[in-house]
């Protein structure tokens, strides 16, 4: 008995003693800081983000204009928009005035041979000097040229289509002459091909590629899928640019002389990008939030560039490698101490603060079940 009376105050004391445990320290700037994802700039493919903008042009265009001179167009047989074969005769000049220098010329070498046929075998013998037989022959050679030459103008009459292709352009009416010099009768896109023509800064030519494909709108709206033709070898040293030749399917509704955009889906290059998260828009502009080497973040202006593969380039802001807050909706201010963490995904705070309870709360049991 008297044993437990003994005990009762040195427990009391015990118990006095431990109410007035002094108070844990503070946490630390570092303890109470947020942690956040952040990710570095550094040069990353962006894909699908290149696109330019031209005209729609033949990809090969033939010029039909007429090879004789003088003479009156008599009939047009081919108007703008008729797709023509080779050799399809476009318009017919009139062949009154040739036909009867044709005729005469006919004539003429018919003359001309039968003299020549008659001093056949008579070379040497002294009936004709030399000289008399070697002009009669002389005579029939040139009157069978006079005539091959009106013969081939004679032809020459039907203006002939030199390629298939699409009529894009007609300036000849029937009662015109024909002038040796002027603006062509006829503008042919061959095999109707029509293709876009873009100028590329020498940057975006290094990304294009012939054979790669791409997105053309038309004008009208609908898009087509186009392939790279053509990729310029030189840079225009006035304006620094390249051009790009796109052909695209042959479609009624894909005119020449209209304007186009191309989007090249497959057009990789590596420029300095940040995830679209990261960018901040605001009044004052696109910016990005930059940890510093003291963990505390900064607001930075930055100036973007192409999008694509959800990233976006960025043309101007914090120097490359520099830790960048990937979560712009994070409400933090400049000055603001963090946590930075790079690679896996932070966790949010309420589940990091859950996981550090359970292991207190278990502790606390523990004890409690220790003192039972």
């Amino acid at each position: 008995m008297r044993l437990k009376l003994t005990l009762v105050p040195v427990l009391a004391a015990l118990a006095l003693a431990a109410c007035h445990k002094p108070p844990p320290p503070p946490p630390s700037d570092d303890q109470q800081a947020r942690s956040v994802r952040v990710v570095r700039l550094e040069p990353r493919a962006i894909a699908g983000s290149l696109s330019a903008s031209g005209d729609l042009v033949p990809r090969e265009e033939a010029a039909v204009a007429p090879e004789v001179t003088g003479f009156r167009v008599l009939r047009v047989m081919a108007d703008v928009g008729d797709y023509v074969r080779a050799g399809q005769t476009l318009v017919q000049l009139d062949p009154a005035l040739l036909q009867a220098q044709v005729a005469q010329a006919e004539a003429q070498a018919a003359q001309a041979e039968d003299q020549a046929r008659r001093v056949e075998g008579l070379d040497g013998e002294g009936v004709l000097s030399q000289e008399q037989i070697a002009q009669r022959r002389f005579q029939a050679q040139a009157a069978r040229a006079n005539l091959r030459d009106l013969q081939t103008r004679m032809r020459k009459l039907s203006v002939a289509a030199p390629v298939s292709g699409l009529v894009l352009e007609r300036t000849v009416r029937p009662g015109d002459l024909a002038a040796g010099a002027g603006t062509p009768w006829f503008r042919i896109a061959r095999d109707g091909q029509i293709e876009l023509s873009a100028d590329m800064s020498q940057d975006d030519l290094a990304r294009i590629r012939p054979g790669q494909t791409a997105t053309v709108t038309l004008p009208n709206g609908p898009a087509v899928q186009g392939r790279v033709r053509l990729v310029s070898p030189q840079i225009d040293p006035q304006t620094k640019l390249g051009e790009v030749r796109i052909l695209l399917p042959v479609r009624s509704d894909i005119r020449a002389g209209g304007f186009a955009r191309a989007e090249f889906d497959d057009a990789v290059g590596a420029v300095p990008a940040l995830p679209e998260t990261a960018i901040r828009y605001d009044a004052d502009g696109a910016s990005v939030m930059v940890v510093g080497a003291d963990n505390r973040v900064r607001r930075v202006p930055v100036q973007t560039g192409q999008r694509g593969s959800g990233l976006v380039e960025i043309v101007r802001g914090p120097p490359a490698g520099s830790r960048v807050v990937q979560n712009a909706a994070a409400f933090l201010l400049d000055g603001d101490r963090v946590r930075p963490v790079e690679g896996a995904a932070a966790q949010p705070d309420g589940k990091a603060a859950g996981k550090a309870a359970a292991p207190a709360q278990t502790s606390a049991a523990n004890t409690q079940a220790t003192r039972r």
